[in-house]
Protein backbone atom coordinates (compact mmCIF):
# COMPACT_ATOMS: atom_id res chain seq x y z
CA UNK A 1 0.00 0.00 0.00
CA UNK A 2 1.77 3.32 -0.95
CA UNK A 3 2.10 5.78 1.99
CA UNK A 4 0.16 8.87 1.80
CA UNK A 5 1.21 12.04 3.82
CA UNK A 6 -0.31 11.61 7.60
CA UNK A 7 -0.94 7.85 7.70
CA UNK A 8 -1.24 6.25 11.09
CA UNK A 9 0.80 3.36 9.74
CA UNK A 10 4.22 5.09 10.37
CA UNK A 11 5.80 2.90 13.47
CA UNK A 12 7.74 3.64 15.81
CA UNK A 13 10.60 1.19 14.27
CA UNK A 14 10.15 2.62 10.97
CA UNK A 15 10.90 6.37 12.19
CA UNK A 16 14.39 4.65 14.43
CA UNK A 17 15.55 3.05 11.02
CA UNK A 18 14.67 5.65 8.91
CA UNK A 19 16.61 8.37 11.95
CA UNK A 20 19.76 5.68 12.10
CA UNK A 21 19.99 5.57 7.85
CA UNK A 22 19.79 9.23 7.77
CA UNK A 23 22.66 9.77 10.48
CA UNK A 24 25.00 7.31 8.38
CA UNK A 25 23.99 9.31 5.26
CA UNK A 26 24.93 12.93 6.63
CA UNK A 27 28.23 11.16 7.12
CA UNK A 28 28.78 10.11 4.10
CA UNK A 29 27.38 12.99 2.07
CA UNK A 30 30.40 14.94 3.36
CA UNK A 31 33.10 12.45 3.18
CA UNK A 32 32.16 11.47 -0.52
CA UNK A 33 28.94 12.31 -1.20
CA UNK A 34 26.14 9.31 -2.04
CA UNK A 35 24.29 9.39 1.41
CA UNK A 36 20.96 9.58 -0.71
CA UNK A 37 21.57 6.28 -2.42
CA UNK A 38 21.39 4.97 0.99
CA UNK A 39 18.40 6.65 2.70
CA UNK A 40 16.22 6.85 -0.71
CA UNK A 41 16.24 3.11 -0.79
CA UNK A 42 15.40 2.67 2.60
CA UNK A 43 12.30 5.29 2.81
CA UNK A 44 11.26 3.04 -0.18
CA UNK A 45 11.41 0.27 1.56
CA UNK A 46 9.27 1.42 4.59
CA UNK A 47 6.52 2.04 2.42
CA UNK A 48 7.02 5.09 0.58
CA UNK A 49 6.13 5.66 -3.22
CA UNK A 50 9.34 6.46 -5.46
CA UNK A 51 8.38 10.27 -6.04
CA UNK A 52 7.33 10.73 -2.75
CA UNK A 53 10.55 8.86 -1.32
CA UNK A 54 12.75 11.01 -3.35
CA UNK A 55 11.46 14.34 -2.17
CA UNK A 56 11.61 13.61 1.30
CA UNK A 57 15.02 12.43 1.08
CA UNK A 58 16.24 15.82 -0.58
CA UNK A 59 14.51 17.54 1.72
CA UNK A 60 15.73 15.27 4.69
CA UNK A 61 18.74 15.60 4.26
CA UNK A 62 19.35 19.30 3.91
CA UNK A 63 20.30 19.65 7.15
CA UNK A 64 22.77 17.05 6.61
CA UNK A 65 24.54 19.61 4.17
CA UNK A 66 24.21 22.42 6.86
CA UNK A 67 26.68 20.18 9.12
CA UNK A 68 28.94 19.77 6.41
CA UNK A 69 29.41 23.10 5.67
CA UNK A 70 30.06 24.15 9.14
CA UNK A 71 32.25 21.34 9.37
CA UNK A 72 34.36 22.47 6.43
CA UNK A 73 34.13 26.92 7.32
CA UNK A 74 38.18 26.22 7.93
CA UNK A 75 38.37 25.26 3.96
CA UNK A 76 36.27 28.62 2.82
CA UNK A 77 39.22 31.38 3.54
CA UNK A 78 39.41 33.46 0.30
CA UNK A 79 36.72 31.00 -1.52
CA UNK A 80 33.88 34.06 -1.67
CA UNK A 81 33.84 35.36 -5.00
CA UNK A 82 33.92 31.73 -6.24
CA UNK A 83 31.62 30.38 -3.71
CA UNK A 84 28.99 33.19 -4.71
CA UNK A 85 29.58 32.80 -8.36
CA UNK A 86 29.19 28.57 -8.21
CA UNK A 87 26.17 29.12 -6.01
CA UNK A 88 24.28 30.96 -8.25
CA UNK A 89 24.99 28.64 -11.22
CA UNK A 90 23.66 25.62 -8.20
CA UNK A 91 20.30 27.98 -8.18
CA UNK A 92 19.96 27.66 -11.30
CA UNK A 93 20.44 24.03 -12.11
CA UNK A 94 18.87 23.18 -8.86
CA UNK A 95 15.75 24.38 -10.18
CA UNK A 96 15.66 23.51 -13.56
CA UNK A 97 16.19 19.10 -12.23
CA UNK A 98 13.58 20.14 -9.68
CA UNK A 99 10.77 21.46 -12.26
CA UNK A 100 11.67 18.19 -14.87
CA UNK A 101 11.08 16.06 -11.59
CA UNK A 102 7.55 17.31 -10.83
CA UNK A 103 6.51 17.57 -14.53
CA UNK A 104 8.30 14.79 -16.73
CA UNK A 105 9.00 10.96 -16.08
CA UNK A 106 11.86 9.92 -14.82
CA UNK A 107 12.82 6.77 -16.82
CA UNK A 108 14.75 8.26 -19.31
CA UNK A 109 16.78 10.40 -17.18
CA UNK A 110 17.16 7.39 -14.22
CA UNK A 111 19.09 5.36 -17.69
CA UNK A 112 21.43 7.92 -17.41
CA UNK A 113 22.06 8.68 -14.00
CA UNK A 114 24.68 5.20 -13.71
CA UNK A 115 26.72 6.44 -16.51
CA UNK A 116 27.19 9.85 -15.03
CA UNK A 117 28.33 8.49 -11.34
CA UNK A 118 30.47 6.46 -13.30
CA UNK A 119 32.27 8.97 -15.57
CA UNK A 120 32.52 11.72 -12.27
CA UNK A 121 34.32 8.70 -10.37
CA UNK A 122 36.32 7.56 -13.17
CA UNK A 123 37.19 11.55 -13.64
CA UNK A 124 37.95 11.98 -10.32
CA UNK A 125 40.54 8.93 -10.48
CA UNK A 126 42.40 10.64 -13.24
CA UNK A 127 42.27 14.20 -11.98
CA UNK A 128 46.17 14.27 -10.67
CA UNK A 129 47.01 13.16 -14.13
CA UNK A 130 44.81 15.80 -16.04
CA UNK A 131 45.47 18.51 -14.12
CA UNK A 132 48.98 19.05 -14.74
CA UNK A 133 48.25 18.99 -18.32
CA UNK A 134 46.05 22.23 -17.83
CA UNK A 135 47.15 25.54 -18.11
CA UNK A 136 45.57 27.86 -15.80
CA UNK A 137 45.08 31.53 -16.41
CA UNK A 138 46.44 33.78 -13.42
CA UNK A 139 44.11 36.67 -12.44
CA UNK A 140 45.56 38.81 -9.46
CA UNK A 141 47.39 35.58 -8.50
CA UNK A 142 44.27 33.29 -8.19
CA UNK A 143 43.70 30.43 -11.13
CA UNK A 144 40.40 31.71 -13.37
CA UNK A 145 38.03 28.79 -13.69
CA UNK A 146 37.49 27.90 -16.67
CA UNK A 147 34.23 28.13 -18.35
CA UNK A 148 33.43 24.68 -19.09
CA UNK A 149 33.38 24.50 -15.00
CA UNK A 150 30.28 26.11 -14.71
CA UNK A 151 28.34 23.92 -17.90
CA UNK A 152 29.76 20.71 -15.95
CA UNK A 153 28.37 22.05 -12.29
CA UNK A 154 25.08 23.31 -14.42
CA UNK A 155 24.38 20.11 -15.60
CA UNK A 156 25.57 18.39 -12.05
CA UNK A 157 23.17 20.26 -10.11
CA UNK A 158 20.29 20.09 -12.77
CA UNK A 159 20.71 16.27 -11.91
CA UNK A 160 20.54 16.76 -8.18
CA UNK A 161 17.12 18.81 -8.35
CA UNK A 162 15.87 16.20 -10.41
CA UNK A 163 17.25 12.90 -7.92
CA UNK A 164 20.33 13.92 -6.38
CA UNK A 165 21.86 10.23 -5.33
CA UNK A 166 25.54 10.77 -5.32
CA UNK A 167 25.80 14.19 -6.41
CA UNK A 168 28.46 15.03 -4.14
CA UNK A 169 30.55 12.04 -5.98
CA UNK A 170 29.94 13.68 -9.36
CA UNK A 171 30.37 17.37 -7.74
CA UNK A 172 33.97 16.32 -6.18
CA UNK A 173 34.80 14.45 -9.53
CA UNK A 174 34.35 17.83 -11.84
CA UNK A 175 35.23 20.12 -9.33
CA UNK A 176 38.49 18.35 -8.53
CA UNK A 177 39.55 18.80 -11.92
CA UNK A 178 38.23 22.25 -12.49
CA UNK A 179 40.06 23.44 -9.32
CA UNK A 180 43.07 21.36 -8.95
CA UNK A 181 43.07 20.69 -5.24
CA UNK A 182 41.07 18.01 -4.14
CA UNK A 183 40.47 19.11 -0.33
CA UNK A 184 38.74 22.95 -1.66
CA UNK A 185 37.09 20.75 -4.18
CA UNK A 186 35.18 18.86 -1.16
CA UNK A 187 34.46 21.43 0.79
CA UNK A 188 33.15 23.51 -1.93
CA UNK A 189 31.14 20.56 -3.02
CA UNK A 190 29.38 20.26 0.39
CA UNK A 191 28.08 24.51 -0.26
CA UNK A 192 26.84 23.69 -4.07
CA UNK A 193 24.80 20.33 -2.20
CA UNK A 194 23.34 22.83 0.53
CA UNK A 195 22.38 25.18 -2.11
CA UNK A 196 20.81 22.33 -4.41
CA UNK A 197 19.13 20.92 -1.89
CA UNK A 198 17.60 24.36 -0.48
CA UNK A 199 16.36 24.84 -4.14
CA UNK A 200 14.97 21.27 -3.57
CA UNK A 201 12.95 21.74 -0.21
CA UNK A 202 11.18 24.88 -1.32
CA UNK A 203 10.05 23.52 -4.45
CA UNK A 204 9.03 20.43 -3.29
CA UNK A 205 8.02 21.86 0.10
CA UNK A 206 5.71 23.56 -1.88
CA UNK A 207 4.28 21.27 -5.10
CA UNK A 208 5.08 17.82 -3.67
CA UNK A 209 4.13 15.11 -2.07
CA UNK A 210 6.87 15.16 1.34
CA UNK A 211 6.23 12.46 4.26
CA UNK A 212 6.58 15.42 6.97
CA UNK A 213 6.92 12.42 9.83
CA UNK A 214 10.21 10.87 8.27
CA UNK A 215 11.47 14.51 7.96
CA UNK A 216 10.91 15.24 10.85
CA UNK A 217 13.14 12.64 12.28
CA UNK A 218 15.42 12.22 9.76
CA UNK A 219 16.27 15.71 9.12
CA UNK A 220 18.08 16.16 12.62
CA UNK A 221 19.53 12.65 12.19
CA UNK A 222 21.04 14.21 9.03
CA UNK A 223 22.49 17.47 10.72
CA UNK A 224 24.67 15.28 13.18
CA UNK A 225 26.27 12.97 10.31
CA UNK A 226 27.13 15.77 8.40
CA UNK A 227 28.59 17.74 11.02
CA UNK A 228 30.30 14.42 11.86
CA UNK A 229 31.42 13.79 8.75
CA UNK A 230 33.10 17.05 8.12
CA UNK A 231 35.21 16.46 10.81
CA UNK A 232 36.93 12.62 9.88
CA UNK A 233 36.86 14.50 5.85
CA UNK A 234 39.17 17.29 6.58
CA UNK A 235 41.64 14.72 8.70
CA UNK A 236 41.95 12.88 5.77
CA UNK A 237 45.44 12.88 3.61
CA UNK A 238 44.44 13.75 -0.03
CA UNK A 239 45.09 10.19 -1.36
CA UNK A 240 43.25 7.95 0.66
CA UNK A 241 40.62 10.19 0.20
CA UNK A 242 40.59 10.08 -3.31
CA UNK A 243 41.11 6.48 -3.26
CA UNK A 244 37.14 6.29 -0.54
CA UNK A 245 35.64 8.64 -2.88
CA UNK A 246 36.66 6.50 -6.36
CA UNK A 247 35.61 3.50 -4.40
CA UNK A 248 32.28 4.84 -3.73
CA UNK A 249 31.69 6.23 -7.00
CA UNK A 250 32.08 3.19 -8.61
CA UNK A 251 30.10 1.19 -5.94
CA UNK A 252 27.18 3.60 -6.39
CA UNK A 253 27.41 3.10 -10.53
CA UNK A 254 27.16 -0.64 -10.24
CA UNK A 255 24.07 -0.43 -7.60
CA UNK A 256 22.63 1.96 -9.95
CA UNK A 257 22.80 -0.38 -12.85
CA UNK A 258 21.73 -3.23 -11.50
CA UNK A 259 18.65 -1.05 -9.85
CA UNK A 260 17.52 0.20 -13.63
Amino acid sequence: MPFTVGSPFVSAADLLIAAGVALIAGVINSIAGGGSLILFPTLVGLGLGTVPANVTNSIAQWPGYVGGVVGFRKEYAGQRGRLIRFGITAVLGGTAGSVLLLTTPSAAFDTVVPVLVFLASILLAFQPLVTKRLRRREVDGVPRDPAWLYVALFLATVYGGYFGGALGVILVGVLGLGLGRLKLANAVKSVLSLITASVTVVIFGIWADVAWEYVAVCAPASLIGGFLGAKVATRIPSTPLRVLIVVFGVAVSIYLFLRG
